[in-house]
């Protein structure tokens, strides 16, 4: 049977980076705004969006093949491989 050895933390490794550096933190890690105010959130209800622009809807594509009695539509948009 193994033993469990329960160390304190101090024996173990200080936290460090892949090249032994001492890791230090940050006050705001991440990348970009402070998503934390509402004028930076980017908010969605249902199809409204805030950063939504004037994109339009993508209407071509392949015929798809046995589609049987469809009746949602017989086109494919997405990648094909």
């Amino acid at each position: 049977m193994a033993t469990i050895n329960n160390k304190p933390a101090s024996a173990y490794a200080k936290p460090h980076t892949m090249s032994g550096k001492p890791v230090t933190a940050e006050e705001n890690p991440g990348q970009g705004p402070n998503r934390s105010k509402l004028d930076t959130l980017d908010i969605s209800v249902g199809a409204y969006s805030k950063s939504a622009g004037d994109e339009q809807v993508k209407t071509s594509g392949i015929t798809t093949r046995g589609n049987g009695c469809a009746t949602k539509g017989v086109m494919a948009r997405g990648p094909m491989a």
